[in-house]
């Protein structure tokens, strides 16, 4: 199978480094293709660079989601997940709706540890709005951006490792997610430092995308996901103008 592994953030440094930890836990027969927001911030920390980066996940499908099985959206928030679910005919995965299942599904509670403060209440309005709010025991944050952390790992480990063990302790959490492009490939190197399972947002994606390419389900012919109506617009790329006015696919 072909997964598009799109990053809404403009760095593509993030994109590899996200892509390279995918293609460690893919199956042997899923190639993982690689694409980066066009335009936008290079990593969001904000309400206002998230909605930005909803356009451009939606350009970058349209630029680069042909003959694909499945779409990751591989950023912690998953930026216009649902207007990709309307669009798209194969299956869209988010990665922070994949891994708060995941999270969901080893423990009674979960925690999120990302990087950058502000990413705290839009995390709760997040998990409050796929209904497991009653379930997330807290939203921690250490002060480098997600960015900063894969710029320099090692310098951030031990923060890490100190706010996921806080969760367990003080907060009362089951299990921990590490949220953000940039902490990808992290849990395994903190997971002998923390009492609860450490979920890495890429590995709990990927399984959960190839396993919906897998399942065959065809795409709803009703509903709020089914095929929209082919609708006029104005200034947008020229991928995307087909894409919306056509009602189709890329």
């Amino acid at each position: 199978m072909r997964l598009l592994f799109l990053n809404p953030n403009t760095s593509g440094e993030l994109t590899e480094l996200g892509a390279a930890v995918a293609r460690r836990v893919a199956r042997p027969d899923t190639e993982i293709v690689p694409a980066t927001g066009q335009f936008g911030a290079r990593y969001i920390t904000t309400r206002a660079s998230a909605a930005i980066a909803a356009h451009a996940a939606l350009a970058a499908f349209a630029d680069c989601g042909h003959n694909v099985d499945a779409v990751l959206i591989a950023c912690f928030g998953d930026p216009g997940l649902l207007a990709l679910r309307e669009l798209a005919p194969v299956p869209v995965v988010g990665m922070a709706e994949a891994s708060c299942h995941v999270a969901a599904s080893r423990g009674r509670t979960f925690s999120i540890l990302t990087g950058g403060p502000r990413w705290g209440p839009m995390l709760e309005e997040f998990v409050a709005a796929l209904g497991l709010g009653a379930r997330l025991a807290s939203v921690r944050t250490v002060a480098p951006s997600g960015a900063d952390i894969a710029a320099n790992p090692e310098a951030a480990l031990d923060a890490i490792a100190t706010a996921c063990q806080l969760a367990a302790e003080a907060d009362g959490a089951e299990v921990v997610i590490l949220g953000g492009l940039g902490l990808a490939g992290l849990a395994e190197r903190i997971a002998d430092e923390v009492p609860i399972p450490v979920i890495d947002n890429v590995v709990a994606a990927v399984g959960f995308a190839e396993a919906a390419a897998a399942s065959g389900a065809a795409k709803a012919r009703v509903g709020s996901f089914a095929p929209a109506p082919p609708v006029r617009t104005q200034g947008l790329s020229p991928a995307l103008a087909a894409l919306l006015e056509g009602g189709g696919q890329p």
